[in-house]
Protein backbone atom coordinates (compact mmCIF):
# COMPACT_ATOMS: atom_id res chain seq x y z
CA UNK A 1 0.00 0.00 0.00
CA UNK A 2 2.26 2.44 0.92
CA UNK A 3 4.41 1.62 -2.40
CA UNK A 4 0.94 2.14 -4.21
CA UNK A 5 1.04 6.39 -2.48
CA UNK A 6 4.31 6.98 -3.17
CA UNK A 7 3.70 5.98 -7.23
CA UNK A 8 0.59 7.99 -6.73
CA UNK A 9 1.97 10.98 -5.62
CA UNK A 10 4.80 10.36 -8.05
CA UNK A 11 1.95 10.22 -10.80
CA UNK A 12 0.22 13.70 -9.60
CA UNK A 13 3.24 15.60 -9.39
CA UNK A 14 4.37 14.47 -12.54
CA UNK A 15 0.94 15.29 -14.35
CA UNK A 16 1.00 18.69 -12.39
CA UNK A 17 4.63 19.69 -13.97
CA UNK A 18 3.15 18.96 -17.18
CA UNK A 19 -0.07 20.58 -16.72
CA UNK A 20 2.09 23.84 -15.76
CA UNK A 21 4.10 23.42 -19.05
CA UNK A 22 1.40 23.04 -20.98
CA UNK A 23 0.05 26.42 -19.36
CA UNK A 24 3.57 27.74 -19.34
CA UNK A 25 3.31 27.28 -23.29
CA UNK A 26 0.16 28.62 -23.97
CA UNK A 27 1.09 31.85 -22.40
CA UNK A 28 4.21 32.50 -24.33
CA UNK A 29 1.61 31.70 -27.31
CA UNK A 30 -0.92 33.74 -26.30
CA UNK A 31 1.43 36.86 -25.29
CA UNK A 32 2.89 36.96 -28.82
CA UNK A 33 0.34 36.44 -31.04
CA UNK A 34 -1.41 39.34 -29.29
CA UNK A 35 1.29 41.83 -29.41
CA UNK A 36 3.55 40.92 -32.78
CA UNK A 37 2.67 42.79 -35.53
CA UNK A 38 4.43 40.07 -37.98
CA UNK A 39 3.85 37.25 -36.75
CA UNK A 40 7.08 34.78 -37.12
CA UNK A 41 7.46 30.90 -36.11
CA UNK A 42 10.96 29.71 -35.65
CA UNK A 43 10.74 25.67 -35.06
CA UNK A 44 13.50 24.11 -33.30
CA UNK A 45 15.41 27.02 -32.28
CA UNK A 46 17.94 25.47 -30.04
CA UNK A 47 20.49 28.06 -28.15
CA UNK A 48 19.94 30.59 -30.89
CA UNK A 49 16.63 33.49 -30.02
CA UNK A 50 15.06 35.39 -32.53
CA UNK A 51 14.17 38.94 -31.55
CA UNK A 52 10.57 39.12 -32.62
CA UNK A 53 10.01 35.56 -33.57
CA UNK A 54 8.27 33.25 -31.25
CA UNK A 55 11.05 30.85 -30.54
CA UNK A 56 10.19 26.88 -30.50
CA UNK A 57 11.91 23.88 -29.84
CA UNK A 58 11.76 19.95 -28.12
CA UNK A 59 14.26 20.96 -25.69
CA UNK A 60 13.65 24.60 -24.87
CA UNK A 61 16.81 25.96 -23.11
CA UNK A 62 14.95 28.92 -21.40
CA UNK A 63 11.60 29.59 -20.06
CA UNK A 64 10.70 31.98 -23.09
CA UNK A 65 10.66 29.32 -25.12
CA UNK A 66 7.46 27.22 -26.62
CA UNK A 67 7.86 23.69 -26.34
CA UNK A 68 7.08 22.02 -29.60
CA UNK A 69 7.19 18.66 -31.14
CA UNK A 70 7.12 19.57 -34.97
CA UNK A 71 6.08 15.92 -36.32
CA UNK A 72 2.89 16.48 -34.35
CA UNK A 73 -0.28 18.90 -35.27
CA UNK A 74 1.08 22.05 -34.75
CA UNK A 75 -0.85 24.47 -31.71
CA UNK A 76 -2.25 27.12 -33.83
CA UNK A 77 -5.23 28.08 -35.90
CA UNK A 78 -5.07 28.13 -39.22
CA UNK A 79 -3.49 31.29 -40.74
CA UNK A 80 -2.18 32.60 -38.07
CA UNK A 81 1.58 32.96 -38.96
CA UNK A 82 3.59 35.25 -41.58
CA UNK A 83 6.61 33.79 -41.53
CA UNK A 84 7.65 30.21 -40.39
CA UNK A 85 12.00 29.58 -40.26
CA UNK A 86 13.77 26.40 -39.59
CA UNK A 87 17.26 25.45 -39.58
CA UNK A 88 19.19 22.45 -39.38
CA UNK A 89 16.13 20.62 -37.70
CA UNK A 90 13.95 18.55 -40.23
CA UNK A 91 16.95 16.69 -40.85
CA UNK A 92 16.72 15.29 -37.50
CA UNK A 93 13.19 13.48 -38.06
CA UNK A 94 12.09 10.78 -40.50
CA UNK A 95 11.12 11.92 -43.87
CA UNK A 96 7.29 11.12 -43.01
CA UNK A 97 7.71 13.18 -39.85
CA UNK A 98 9.56 15.74 -42.09
CA UNK A 99 6.58 15.88 -44.57
CA UNK A 100 4.05 16.30 -41.95
CA UNK A 101 5.90 19.49 -40.39
CA UNK A 102 5.76 20.89 -43.92
CA UNK A 103 1.93 19.91 -44.37
CA UNK A 104 1.24 21.86 -40.89
CA UNK A 105 3.75 25.06 -41.76
CA UNK A 106 1.72 25.21 -44.70
CA UNK A 107 -1.75 25.46 -42.08
CA UNK A 108 -0.41 27.86 -39.72
CA UNK A 109 1.21 30.26 -42.41
CA UNK A 110 -0.99 32.96 -43.67
CA UNK A 111 -2.15 33.02 -47.69
CA UNK A 112 1.11 34.99 -49.13
CA UNK A 113 3.09 33.52 -46.10
CA UNK A 114 6.53 32.36 -46.18
CA UNK A 115 8.46 29.06 -44.92
CA UNK A 116 12.05 29.29 -44.59
CA UNK A 117 13.74 25.83 -44.42
CA UNK A 118 17.51 25.43 -44.10
CA UNK A 119 19.09 21.59 -43.70
CA UNK A 120 22.25 19.91 -44.75
CA UNK A 121 22.46 19.15 -48.16
CA UNK A 122 22.92 15.82 -49.43
CA UNK A 123 24.18 17.10 -53.21
CA UNK A 124 27.20 18.59 -51.10
CA UNK A 125 28.00 15.35 -49.84
CA UNK A 126 27.95 13.54 -52.78
CA UNK A 127 30.03 16.26 -54.86
CA UNK A 128 32.22 16.34 -52.03
CA UNK A 129 33.52 12.47 -52.66
CA UNK A 130 36.37 11.89 -54.93
CA UNK A 131 37.41 8.46 -55.60
CA UNK A 132 40.89 8.49 -56.09
CA UNK A 133 40.42 6.52 -60.08
CA UNK A 134 39.20 10.12 -61.00
CA UNK A 135 41.88 12.50 -60.44
CA UNK A 136 40.85 15.14 -63.01
CA UNK A 137 37.87 16.12 -60.47
CA UNK A 138 39.57 18.46 -57.98
CA UNK A 139 37.85 19.95 -55.18
CA UNK A 140 37.22 23.89 -55.13
CA UNK A 141 39.54 25.64 -51.94
CA UNK A 142 36.59 26.11 -49.51
CA UNK A 143 35.61 22.22 -50.21
CA UNK A 144 39.31 21.05 -49.18
CA UNK A 145 39.02 23.38 -46.09
CA UNK A 146 35.86 22.25 -44.84
CA UNK A 147 37.33 18.63 -45.11
CA UNK A 148 40.48 19.57 -43.08
CA UNK A 149 38.73 21.20 -40.54
CA UNK A 150 35.77 18.81 -40.02
CA UNK A 151 38.35 15.78 -39.89
CA UNK A 152 40.50 17.40 -37.01
CA UNK A 153 37.71 18.68 -35.14
CA UNK A 154 34.67 16.00 -35.65
CA UNK A 155 37.39 13.08 -36.46
CA UNK A 156 41.23 12.91 -35.03
CA UNK A 157 40.03 15.20 -31.68
CA UNK A 158 38.20 12.02 -30.79
CA UNK A 159 40.21 9.15 -30.68
CA UNK A 160 39.77 8.19 -34.29
CA UNK A 161 42.19 9.43 -36.20
CA UNK A 162 41.18 9.13 -39.89
CA UNK A 163 43.69 9.04 -42.81
CA UNK A 164 44.11 12.57 -44.04
CA UNK A 165 41.72 13.50 -47.17
CA UNK A 166 39.39 10.70 -45.92
CA UNK A 167 35.96 12.06 -47.29
CA UNK A 168 34.39 8.56 -46.88
CA UNK A 169 34.27 9.84 -42.83
CA UNK A 170 32.82 12.91 -43.44
CA UNK A 171 30.20 11.71 -45.42
CA UNK A 172 29.19 8.67 -42.84
CA UNK A 173 29.22 11.15 -40.36
CA UNK A 174 26.69 13.56 -41.91
CA UNK A 175 24.33 10.46 -42.78
CA UNK A 176 24.40 8.76 -39.00
CA UNK A 177 25.19 11.13 -36.69
CA UNK A 178 24.11 14.38 -34.38
CA UNK A 179 20.95 12.69 -34.71
CA UNK A 180 20.00 12.74 -38.47
CA UNK A 181 17.49 10.51 -39.82
CA UNK A 182 16.87 11.48 -43.19
CA UNK A 183 19.12 14.21 -45.39
CA UNK A 184 17.33 16.12 -48.23
CA UNK A 185 18.63 17.06 -51.47
CA UNK A 186 16.66 20.00 -53.37
CA UNK A 187 14.56 17.75 -55.90
CA UNK A 188 13.07 15.92 -52.62
CA UNK A 189 12.50 18.82 -50.98
CA UNK A 190 11.08 20.98 -53.28
CA UNK A 191 8.89 18.05 -53.82
CA UNK A 192 7.30 18.06 -50.35
CA UNK A 193 7.07 21.91 -50.13
CA UNK A 194 5.36 21.27 -53.43
CA UNK A 195 3.30 18.43 -52.35
CA UNK A 196 2.01 20.01 -49.53
CA UNK A 197 0.30 23.00 -51.32
CA UNK A 198 3.06 25.40 -51.45
CA UNK A 199 4.24 26.96 -54.66
CA UNK A 200 7.04 29.68 -55.65
CA UNK A 201 9.79 27.75 -54.16
CA UNK A 202 13.19 29.13 -54.56
CA UNK A 203 16.39 28.19 -53.89
CA UNK A 204 18.46 30.99 -51.44
CA UNK A 205 22.11 31.71 -50.31
CA UNK A 206 22.15 31.13 -46.58
CA UNK A 207 21.37 34.82 -45.07
CA UNK A 208 19.75 36.03 -47.97
CA UNK A 209 16.23 36.41 -49.22
CA UNK A 210 13.82 38.72 -50.72
CA UNK A 211 12.46 39.11 -47.52
CA UNK A 212 13.84 41.34 -45.28
CA UNK A 213 12.52 39.28 -42.23
CA UNK A 214 13.84 36.36 -43.48
CA UNK A 215 17.37 37.75 -43.94
CA UNK A 216 20.33 36.72 -41.69
CA UNK A 217 18.78 34.45 -39.82
CA UNK A 218 21.17 31.04 -40.14
CA UNK A 219 23.37 30.58 -37.16
CA UNK A 220 26.20 31.34 -39.05
CA UNK A 221 28.64 32.00 -36.24
CA UNK A 222 28.73 28.74 -35.25
CA UNK A 223 30.86 27.70 -37.85
CA UNK A 224 34.21 28.88 -40.11
CA UNK A 225 33.55 31.36 -42.51
CA UNK A 226 31.56 29.88 -45.60
CA UNK A 227 31.03 26.28 -44.49
CA UNK A 228 27.35 26.68 -43.55
CA UNK A 229 26.59 28.25 -46.73
CA UNK A 230 28.06 25.16 -48.48
CA UNK A 231 26.78 22.38 -46.63
CA UNK A 232 23.54 23.89 -46.48
CA UNK A 233 20.20 23.86 -48.95
CA UNK A 234 18.10 26.68 -47.84
CA UNK A 235 14.43 26.60 -49.59
CA UNK A 236 12.18 29.20 -49.72
CA UNK A 237 8.07 28.56 -50.35
CA UNK A 238 5.15 30.51 -50.40
CA UNK A 239 1.50 29.97 -49.34
CA UNK A 240 -0.81 30.70 -52.48
CA UNK A 241 -3.09 33.75 -51.75
CA UNK A 242 -2.90 37.59 -51.48
CA UNK A 243 -2.24 38.50 -47.63
CA UNK A 244 -5.04 38.91 -45.66
CA UNK A 245 -7.40 36.43 -47.86
CA UNK A 246 -9.16 33.59 -45.35
CA UNK A 247 -6.61 30.92 -43.87
CA UNK A 248 -6.83 27.65 -46.34
CA UNK A 249 -5.90 24.41 -44.67
CA UNK A 250 -2.92 21.86 -46.03
CA UNK A 251 -4.20 19.57 -48.45
CA UNK A 252 -4.27 15.81 -47.42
Amino acid sequence: MRQIKKKLRLALRRGAARRLGIDRDERIARSYLASAGTRKLQIGCGPRILPGWLNADYHPKTRDVLHLDATRRLPFADGVFDYVFSEHMIEHVAFAQGRKMIEECFRVLAPGGTVRISTPDLAFLIDLYRPDEVPARRRSPLQEEFLRHFLATEIEHRGRNAPEDYDTFLINKFVRAWGHEFLYDEKTLRYVLEASGFGEVTRCAVSESAHGDLRELENVSRKPEGHLGLESLVLEATKPGSPGAAPAGAPG
